[in-house]
C-alpha cells in the first residue's frame, strides 16, 4: 500500500472520531490500534473539508521606517477546524454516538484518510473500519492518514430553503497532526 501518489479529488476521504479513550503515548502505532479496535463513528455526509495539518509558526511584526513588516518564527495556535455537512438529523440526535460527544468536553482521537478511490467496503462502512485495504484484483487503495486528538465543541444546523440542509461541526484541536501515514491492514 502506498500514499496517494497521483492527482485527483479527494472524493473518498474519510473522517472518523474514536469512542475509546485517547492512548498515554501517541504515535502511529497507539493510534492506529485506537481504530483497528473498531470503538470508532465515521462523520459521514461531509460536503467540505478544511485544510488538514499544522498550522504555520509565522508572525508578522511591524518595522519601524520600513513599508513593511517582517516575518518571524512564533507560536502557532492550536487551530479548530469547521466541518460542513449535509445534516441527517438521526446521526447527531441526543443519545447518539456522535449527539453525545458535542460540547461534552471530553477529547477523543480523530482520523482524516485523504482517499482519492474507493476502498472495499467505504460505503458500508466497513473497509475504513479496519485501514484501506487490498481490493479483490490485489491491487491496493493509495492513501494517507492523518491523527490528532481534539474535541467536538459545536454543532450548527443551516436549514436551507432552495438545497438541503447542512450542518457545521467544529472541531477544536488539542495535540499536534501525527502523519502522514500509510498503514498496511495486512501487516
Amino acid at each position: 500500500m502506498a500514499h496517494v501518489a497521483s492527482i485527483g479529488a479527494g472524493m473518498f476521504s474519510d473522517l472518523s472520531v474514536s469512542t475509546s479513550l485517547v492512548p498515554a503515548t501517541k504515535n502511529q502505532t497507539s493510534l492506529d490500534g485506537v481504530f483497528a479496535t473498531g470503538t470508532f463513528e465515521r462523520i459521514e455526509n461531509v460536503r467540505e473539508f478544511p485544510a488538514m495539518g499544522t498550522p504555520p509558526n509565522i508572525v508578522n511584526v511591524p518595522v519601524y521606517g520600513s513599508s513593511t513588516s517582517q516575518q518571524i518564527q512564533g507560536q502557532a495556535d492550536a487551530p479548530s477546524m469547521e466541518i460542513t455537512m449535509n445534516y441527517v438529523a438521526t446521526d447527531w440526535a441526543d443519545g447518539t454516538s456522535l449527539g453525545s460527544m458535542v460540547g461534552d468536553g471530553n477529547q477523543r482521537v480523530f482520523r482524516f484518510a485523504l482517499l482519492n478511490t474507493e476502498p472495499p467496503g467505504y460505503e458500508s462502512g466497513g473497509g475504513v473500519s479496519g485501514l484501506a485495504g487490498d481490493t479483490s484484483d490485489g491491487t491496493a487503495t493509495e492513501n494517507s492518514y492523518y491523527y490528532w486528538v481534539g474535541k467536538v465543541e459545536a454543532l450548527q444546523v443551516n436549514p436551507q430553503l432552495t438545497d438541503s440542509n447542512t450542518a457545521t461541526v467544529t472541531i477544536t484541536v488539542q495535540s499536534d497532526f501525527f502523519g502522514a501515514f500509510t498503514v498496511d491492514p495486512t501487516a
